[in-house]
């Protein structure tokens, strides 16, 4: 039983975990990005094909965010026409499989 003094008083998502999980996932294509990534989607234009409704406005907002956050790495190719692929740093790969855990719960939450 909680008292109210033990009760938590925070009206806000706590500290850094927080504030970078609603940094990253404040695009709502996100998750979809980092899934393409995983699935070895690694250029923008394939992405924007391989995803209905996503612009390619958005989704470079969204790999600059994860750049921006250490999860991704832009590999840029020397090459005409010019080629980019985006690849998870260590950190990416990390922070992945934790989304990854995330999803098997939600998949045995959604069985019970």
């Amino acid at each position: 039983m909680m008292t109210q003094d033990s009760a938590i008083k925070r009206k806000i998502a706590p500290g850094k975990t927080g504030g970078l999980i609603e940094s990253i996932f404040r695009c709502k294509w996100s998750l979809t990005v980092l899934d393409l990534i995983t699935n070895d989607i690694k250029r923008p234009g394939e992405m924007v094909r391989t995803v209905e409704g996503l612009s390619t406005k958005v989704l470079n907002d969204c790999l600059r965010t994860n750049v921006k956050f250490g999860i991704l790495e832009k590999q840029s190719f020397a090459e005409i026409p010019p080629r980019v692929e985006y690849h998870f740093t260590e950190y990416g790969q990390r922070f992945v499989a934790i989304i990854q855990q995330i999803q098997k719960l939600e998949d045995e939450m959604i069985q019970l």
